[in-house]
């Protein structure tokens, strides 16, 4: 008997294990259904074992089968890395991913800096607010907003954020704002990134936590609607200093409080410890810590 079991099947069954279905592996493989069945029956018949309990439209992986999935997909990650970058080593694209505001009010505006340096270099920009999976998406590096904790990445600072307030000239002055417990009279327009008003409230005004909640608010899941929504004199956006650049240089926006909130989170360029980064990436990422370093960012 062959020592390796069939490598498609392996292939097929990591796909199975993954989307817990036959059907999304296909799709994953562009293959049929059938043709995942049969790839795993091959597998299970290799083994000896039973890898999945079949019903009707569902599929359940059985204990052995989430067992040997556990020990061979860290292998099959392995091999598809060392595969990816072997054949990838001499690709001159990079491929980012990073938070939509952060893309359009910083990345937008500095990009052509880096394309002027390395001309034959493509950039691949994905635009999203979910977490990337280095697992599954084609993804060199990512500008990822948080702790920086993650033990399996190679996480950079770029730079601490604190919280800060801004508004239109013409909001600040049709509400009057002079001081801290003024914002009783304005909107909050809220943030999934910058969630502070209430800290920033105890913090800097007198105001008690009933007359906070009483507060008119708006939230946003992303930032660039919020800032958009301060621009066009709705209320008190919170958010961080490197994606007001454009708007405070303007002048369409304004710190109407010097008082600003230390915050634990940044933004991190990240990507996988376990492969090393190709050349263009790899210079990617040094221009990226550059412009972090420049006085003005």
């Amino acid at each position: 008997m062959d020592r390796y079991p069939p490598l498609n099947s392996l292939i097929a069954f990591d796909a199975a294990m993954r989307t817990n279905s036959f059907s999304m592996a296909a799709k994953e493989l562009f293959v049929t259904p059938g043709a995942v069945g049969q790839q795993i029956q091959k597998l299970e018949a290799w083994l000896g074992v039973t890898l999945f309990v079949r019903r009707i439209r569902q599929v359940e992986p059985t204990p052995e089968g989430l067992i040997y999935w556990k020990r061979i997909q860290p292998a099959l990650v392995q091999i598809r890395d060392a595969s990816g970058a072997l054949k990838d080593g001499r690709r001159t694209g990079v491929w980012l991913s990073m938070p939509p505001t952060f893309a359009a009010k910083w990345f937008t505006r500095h990009m052509a800096n880096f394309l002027t340096q390395y001309p034959d270099t493509e950039l691949h920009l994905n635009s999203s607010t979910a977490l990337v999976d280095f697992d599954s998406e084609q993804v060199d590096l990512a500008i990822r907003y948080f702790d920086g904790h993650a033990p399996e990445l190679d996480a950079t600072l770029l730079a601490t954020d604190d919280a800060r307030v801004y508004c239109s000239p013409d909001y600040a002055r049709r509400a009057n704002i002079r001081q801290p417990e003024d914002i009783l009279r304005c909107t909050l327009l809220n943030t999934t990134y910058h969630p502070h008003w209430p800290t920033w409230l105890e913090r800097f005004s007198s105001l008690r936590a009933e007359q906070v909640r009483g507060i008119p608010a708006i939230h946003f899941d992303q930032a660039l609607l919020a800032i958009d929504a301060a621009c066009r004199g709705q209320g008190l956006v919170m958010t961080s200093r490197l994606v007001t650049g454009e708007e405070t240089a303007a002048g369409t926006l304004i710190e109407p409080f010097p008082h600003r909130l230390p915050l634990s989170t940044g933004y991190y360029v990240v990507h996988p410890k376990r492969t090393p980064l190709r050349p263009a990436p790899e210079r990617f990422k040094a221009w990226l810590l550059e412009q972090f370093r420049a006085p003005e960012v």
